[in-house]
């Protein structure tokens, strides 16, 4: 059984699967990505960056940071980078910064943002070994920081505690965000997903930045469903994170994300084929022969079944008992959030038409439901 999820997964191993995704840059190389694969793709961008013709708080940190000459520097992002020169060459600083960041020691926090820095002309003296803020931090405490000024370029979310330890050094901290999240076109689109995970519709969402998650969980204390959102995700929604930065609101949350070991686009879109088809696949032998549940395609004994959303949810829930009795206070529950929970006993009848062998799905008097394995 392994073998063949292995073998699906080297051909449209999204297939069936339905996946959110919550970026807004680069969110179309992602979802081609996703789609090649197989997997329908529900998009909700939660937040965009800020065009920089709008960021005054930018060029006025570039000048501060221009002025001070700073001894050291902290690059976290290639983007973030890019996108400080640019709006200094916009501003007429772009000679200034170049030259006030090669007179200094520049510290880099991954091989993206090296790439950055040598693509401007300039080098680095080191590099964070996992490619995170608190590993460089930990390097540069290793000098005496006390009377430096430090410039740090953050990455619209800034991690306040590592921030803090260099001040606690004696270290002085000049900042600039080359980019602030904002809230995107087609902002209603969020709370449809937050409705379609709590509807157990979705097998998965991705996520590439930190405030995003946070917009998430946001909009869903707005809507009421904060903790019913949580709960998917703890038990039946996998959640992909692009990195340790963006996994942490999920992770203080309660919910375990994956994070593929090199924080790229590519390495999340293989982790997040390989961890669907080894763990949200059922598949079990039953009286009606074989049953595969992968994402939302349903076979029986190689026929294909169209259930709609509130039938897919209590079989899945079924299968994943495994022949065990599953109570109706439990399937109830679980239909709430589709706009069936009052109908419970339609919602089963409507699943047994739609099976091949409606007795696959069997009472059990006084109990509840079973699938008949």
């Amino acid at each position: 059984m392994t073998e063949t999820l292995r073998l699906d997964s080297a051909n449209g191993q999204l297939a069936g699967f339905r996946i959110g995704v919550t970026s807004d840059r680069r969110s179309g190389d992602l979802i081609d990505a996703l789609e090649r694969r197989g997997a329908s793709v529900f998009h909700a961008p939660a937040l965009k960056i800020a065009p920089i013709a709008e960021d005054v708080d930018l060029l006025s940190d570039t000048a501060a940071m221009v002025g001070a000459r700073p001894d050291l520097f902290v690059i976290t992002t290639a983007y973030g980078m890019r996108r400080w020169f640019e709006a200094a060459d916009a501003a007429g600083l772009g000679d200034d910064l170049l030259e006030i960041m090669g007179s200094g020691r520049i510290y880099v926090r991954g091989p993206k943002a090296r790439g950055a820095v040598r693509a401007a002309g300039l080098d680095d003296v080191g590099i964070s070994s996992d490619e995170t803020t608190a590993t460089l931090v930990d390097q540069l405490l290793q000098q005496d920081l006390a009377g430096l000024t430090i410039g740090v370029q953050l990455h619209a979310y800034a991690d306040a505690h590592q921030l803090e330890r260099l001040r606690a050094a004696g270290a002085t901290l000049l900042t600039v965000t080359p980019y602030r999240w904002i809230k995107p076109e087609g902002a209603e689109r969020l709370p449809r997903l937050i409705d379609a995970v709590c509807a157990g519709q979705l097998d998965c969402v991705t996520f590439t930045s930190a405030p995003a998650v946070d917009a998430l969980f946001s909009t869903a204390a707005e809507q009421g469903l904060q903790d019913e959102l949580v709960r998917r995700f703890q038990r039946s929604v996998l959640a992909a994170a692009v990195g340790p930065v963006t996994a942490q609101p999920l992770i203080d949350a309660g919910i375990r994300p994956i994070v593929p070991d090199r924080f790229r686009m590519g390495a999340l879109i293989r982790l997040v084929c390989d961890h669907l088809a080894e763990h949200h696949v059922e598949q079990l032998r039953t009286r009606a022969g074989y049953v595969e549940v992968r994402g939302r395609s349903v076979r029986v004994d190689e026929v294909q079944v169209d259930l709609a959303p509130a039938q897919l949810v209590l079989f899945k829930a079924l299968l994943s008992a495994r022949g065990a009795v599953l109570s109706r206070d439990a399937l109830t529950s679980l239909l709430a959030h589709t706009g069936a929970g009052h109908a419970l006993d339609m919602n089963v009848n409507r699943l047994r038409k739609s099976l091949p062998d409606p007795q696959l799905v069997e009472t059990v008097v006084k109990r509840g439901y079973r699938l008949h394995v």
